[in-house]
């Protein structure tokens, strides 16, 4: 089969689209279930990219299939399996989606509704998985104010779709005036650019703060982004796109009743599976009803796939970057 393959860890410039055996067996993470994936289109998001120079807390060795995201149509199921040889699902795959066949991990994986493109439905599992579960963590009741940074990026999109109509308001942070419109789309009410001068535009909305902070970014904002709180206000760290992790100086929290808490859905889906299949299903049941609007920017063939994560690391992509193959 055809696949992206990363052939050392030097970044997206080591990548060949290359001949490669088709997958066999079960996901490492899968627990011995197997179940293989015909993939119509395929997603990349940061991690990917920090995968590609061995900079992430998962991965595999070099030279390995990139790519984390799919969508595509069930080959091979295991024996009593939830999900049926033709069904139409969307997943998470760590690594090895930019490739015609995936090595699906069940616990990851979603039926897609029809109503939902294969370019979509790449772009919907993990950012809205990762949208759900940082709402919950931050304890997000309907008329929060929610602040979003990296607002046009697959994450910040996802998160500002699920706001969208609830919070008051939710205010998109994004990099540049070209990233405003895609935030605005996205169900935001309010889009600040990130100049010197955004906290003071906030603090110009919201006077006493806001009630949540989501920030996949980091990097200089996160301090700014303490201020930007309420008392009592909630910081999620949900990633560190900017390349810079932040350190947090514990007597801000402790003057005005802050938390910050990170966001990782593995382990809390380990210790607690029955959130898993419920999370599974809150998602299938957004995407049938046509709830959710999954934000494609770039669309890529696969001849064109190591562009992807040139784009990430760039700095260029709005919204989810996705490969047809």
């Amino acid at each position: 089969m055809r696949a992206l393959l990363l052939e050392s860890k030097d970044g997206p410039a080591a990548c060949r689209v290359r001949d490669v055996p088709s997958p066999t067996g079960a996901h490492p993470w899968a627990d011995g279930e197997s179940l293989l994936v015909d993939v119509r289109a395929a997603a990349v998001g940061f991690p990917d990219l920090l995968q590609t120079r061995g900079a992430y807390q998962h991965g595999a060795e070099a030279p390995y299939v990139v790519g984390g995201e799919f969508a595509g149509v069930v080959r091979e199921t295991a024996a009593g399996s939830r999900f049926e040889v033709g069904d139409r699902v969307a997943g998470l795959s760590v690594w090895g989606a930019l490739a015609e066949v995936v090595t699906a991990i069940p616990r990851y994986t979603v039926r897609l509704p029809d109503e939902l493109s294969w370019t979509q439905g790449a772009a919907f599992y993990v950012n809205y998985l990762t949208a759900l579960f940082t709402l919950e963590r931050a304890r997000f009741t309907d008329g929060d104010s929610v602040l979003v940074h990296g607002a046009a990026g697959g994450v910040g999109t996802a998160v500002l779709d699920l706001l969208r109509g609830r919070a008051r308001p939710s205010i998109a942070v994004v990099s540049t005036p070209e990233k405003s419109d895609v935030a605005r789309s996205c169900g935001a009410d309010e889009v600040v650019v990130a100049t010197e001068d955004w906290l003071a535009e906030v603090r110009a909305m919201v006077p006493h703060g806001v009630d949540v902070v989501v920030d996949p970014v980091g990097g200089d904002r996160f301090t700014d982004s303490l201020r930007a709180l309420d008392v009592g206000g909630r910081l999620m760290a949900v990633g560190f796109a900017s390349g810079d992790i932040p350190q947090v100086q514990v007597n801000r929290l402790l003057l005005r009743d802050l938390t910050v808490t990170g966001v990782a859905v593995d382990p809390w889906h380990r210790r607690f599976p029955d959130d898993g299949h419920r999370m599974n299903a809150e998602l299938e049941q957004l995407a049938a009803t046509g709830r959710v609007r999954p934000h494609v920017g770039d669309v890529l063939t696969f001849d064109r796939a190591a562009e992807a994560l040139e784009l990430l690391e760039a700095r260029r992509a709005l919204g989810k970057v996705v490969v047809e193959l």
